[in-house]
């Protein structure tokens, strides 16, 4: 299978930083970093473990994580992490975060993990093998839904307090209007809700390239379409929108996007 090596690489690292943060869940202080986003020891060691290790199992990748782990590589591949994606969640002690990592090789993603420690759910997916959920001993195989009308659809929408701000935030309850419910529960998991078929669409203004990489291959090995908010597939846009095939002409018409 391509990826195997990788895959197992980035399953095993999800339990190791799974167990580092659970060591510091309830007791971690947030400091608050420049951007004002919250960050913890717990984010910090669980980055320094990550990229460790992916230096000794692949020394010739390079590595960009959120919170400053950076090495250039020589191999055209380079691991995404996000060592703590929800840190406010994580702080408030919900059950919402994750830890994120994904490996891009020739500017594509390939692979990518989202795993749920207090959930006891872990997606991963790799190109061309399918997206897949574990939970306990059982391994699902997920797709997205086919659902197309917006009335029987779920749409979730993160970072609800940024909208004012954006070029589309006056006519976002308008868009909400047709759809069957809304959510916001937290950008991974929200992506998961689609990914799996349980909601029909993702759509997150504010994010960094750690916060977009692993959902996004998840999702379109699930069946789902991917892009920014620009219609661009990158995760290097600052935003995401994730959703299935069926919901697209409500999204991209939402976005301004040609149809």
């Amino acid at each position: 299978m391509a990826w195997e090596r990788e895959l197992e690489t980035a399953l095993e690292l999800a339990r190791a930083a799974a167990s580092v943060a659970l060591g510091h869940f309830g007791s971690a202080a947030a400091e608050t970093k420049a951007d004002d986003s919250p960050v913890t020891i717990a984010d910090r060691e669980c980055e320094r473990l990550i990229a460790a290790r992916l230096a000794e199992a692949f020394p010739a990748d390079g590595v960009f994580g959120e919170e400053g782990a950076s090495r250039a590589g020589s191999s055209g591949r380079r691991w995404i992490i996000d060592p703590i994606d929800g840190t406010r969640d994580y702080v408030r002690g919900a059950f919402l975060w994750a830890h994120l990592l994904a490996l891009e090789a020739e500017g594509e993603i390939v692979l990518g993990v989202a795993s749920f420690p207090l959930q006891g759910r872990v997606f991963y997916a790799s190109r061309a093998q399918g997206a897949w959920c574990v939970e306990g001993r059982t391994e699902t195989q997920l797709r997205c839904s086919a659902i197309a009308q917006p009335g029987r659809a779920v749409l979730c929408f993160g970072q609800l307090n940024q909208a004012r701000r954006e070029p589309w935030g006056g006519r976002l309850l308008e868009f909400f209007e047709p759809f069957w419910a809304v959510r916001s529960m937290g950008g991974a998991t929200d992506a998961m809700l689609v990914a799996s078929g349980k909601a029909e669409a993702y759509l997150e203004p504010g994010l960094k390239p750690w916060d977009v990489a692993a959902l996004a291959i998840i999702g379109e090995e699930a069946g789902c379409v991917w892009h920014d908010f620009e219609g661009r597939r990158t995760i290097y846009g600052g935003s995401l929108a994730l959703y299935a095939p069926g919901l697209g002409r409500a999204v991209r018409g939402f976005l301004g996007l040609d149809l």
